[in-house]
């Protein structure tokens, strides 16, 4: 069955579900498939160690009976009336909810543009075992790399079909391909592991396999012989973009509608205020052609559109579904999540708009710090803003990198720091958060 004629069969029983819930009682209701499918290769020591394929067209059903809302989900193939009057009684049996409701009728997309997500490539298992080997083979070939922590390829596909009682109706779908490698460097006690991978929506767009082995590779012999630094205050820490995303990362959940109407965002009072240095800006764009997190309709069927959520350090506005967006008093800006039976915004393609110097030209300007390549740990208290990370990467001095550091750890708070950063031009968009390199003065380095 061909993708199109599959996916109008989708559309057509969630629309016989609603049609069904109506019956059974329901005010309104609204019915979602969110569809997987994905194939998988891990290898090892030049060994495949596991194989993996799976596919799912997992449904939802959320109907609404006065301010009474319940959800219910199955697996294909269930009876559409004994589901949709399951899910009836369940709402008539729950609290109210004054927030819960589908999306404004006004609101909901009409038509939506061809984002170009989907590549019908089909990858054989053959294929990404012998991408999986090639990064390995590649990675080991490198002097001071002494074993393999694995290394893996992927291919897959997600979509979502929706349809409401309100008249909504659209689908859509995005593929993913991927490949990665974990290797180690050095023997006995000093030994460093580190890894590379890459993620593309097209498999034309994926790097070679043997330059994430070999970047890889690069990667973890570079770390070989760390040191330990002294502990010391007022440190200039310079994050790789690997890392920085999580920096764009806190970010993105510190303007999180939800978490705002919750109370667990220490950024919940600061709308309207500064809390990025001036000129910096934070931009969500859910319409990028071919990007790595574009949906032409979010999960209520509200087509979103490019905001600047921080424009020249100024907070502008939260990421909202509509129920979120009711407990606040505002309107949803189409980011909207389906997440099983819930809905919750979250970000789309969210990008730390970089800055106009190179990332070694950033480095020379901070004479002495640290350059991060690796977090670790969860030490982030998104209340209160408190940041606490254990960390490793490359101390730099006179401007230049010099020797690895490892076993240390970096605090500050998130609200200090967010006022602190400087960005280099660096940033890869191929990633749904992207962010440059970037510096941020002031943080405590906890060392020997």
């Amino acid at each position: 069955m061909s993708e199109t004629i599959e996916t109008a069969s989708l559309l057509a029983r969630a629309g016989e579900l609603i049609d069904r819930a109506i019956q059974a009682g329901a005010d309104a209701a609204d019915a979602v498939v969110v569809r997987g499918r994905s194939s998988s290769v891990s290898v090892r020591l030049g060994k495949v160690e596991g194989t993996e394929a799976s596919e799912s067209d997992d449904f939802s059903l959320r109907v609404f009976v006065g301010r009474r809302v319940a959800s219910v989900s199955a697996n294909p193939g269930f009876d559409l009336k004994v589901l949709a009057e399951r899910a009836v009684a369940m709402a008539k049996a729950s609290p109210e909810d004054p927030y819960a409701t589908l999306a404004a009728e006004a609101d909901l997309a009409k038509d939506w543009p061809d984002l170009d997500l989907y590549d019908p490539t089909e990858v054989s298992a053959d294929q990404l075992t012998e991408a999986a080997l090639a990064a390995e083979a590649a990675a080991l070939a490198v002097s001071g790399v002494t074993n393999s922590g694995g290394a893996g390829a992927s291919a897959g596909m997600g979509g979502l079909v929706l349809a409401t009682s309100h008249g909504f109706s659209g689908a859509y779908s995005a593929s993913r391909f991927g490949r990665s490698v974990s290797v180690i460097a050095g023997e006995g006690t000093k030994m460093e592991r580190d890894y590379d991978f890459d993620s593309a929506l097209y498999f034309a767009d994926l790097r070679d396999a043997d330059e994430i082995g070999r970047e890889a590779a690069a990667r973890a012999v570079r770390r070989l012989n760390p040191r330990q630094v002294p502990t010391a205050k007022n440190v200039a820490v310079v994050y790789d973009p690997r890392v920085a995303r999580g920096i764009a990362g806190h970010i993105a959940g510190a303007i999180n509608g939800a978490s705002v109407a919750r109370k667990t965002s220490f950024l919940r009072d600061r709308m309207g205020k500064q809390v990025l240095k001036a000129g910096l800006s934070v931009t969500d764009d859910p319409l990028i052609v071919r990007g790595p997190s574009s949906r032409p309709f979010d999960g209520e069927g509200i087509t979103g559109k490019r905001l600047a959520m921080i424009e020249d350090g100024v907070l502008q506005h939260w990421f909202l579904s509509t129920s979120t967006a009711n407990e606040l008093g505002l309107k949803t800006n189409g980011r909207g999540v389906r997440g099983g039976t819930s809905v919750n915004p979250a970000s789309t393609n969210l990008a730390l708009e970089p800055g106009d110097i190179a990332p070694e030209e950033l480095i020379r300007s901070i004479g002495t710090g640290l350059y991060v390549t690796e977090l670790i740990g969860q030490g982030v208290n998104m209340v209160t803003g408190e940041y606490s990370r254990g960390a490793s990467g490359y101390w730099i001095e006179n401007g230049e990198l010099t020797f690895p550091v490892s076993e240390v750890t970096i605090a500050s708070n998130l609200t200090d720091m967010f006022l602190r950063i400087t960005l280099a031009n660096d940033i890869d968009r191929s990633f749904g958060v992207a962010a440059p390199t970037l510096a941020i003065e002031g943080m405590t380095l906890a060392g020997k």
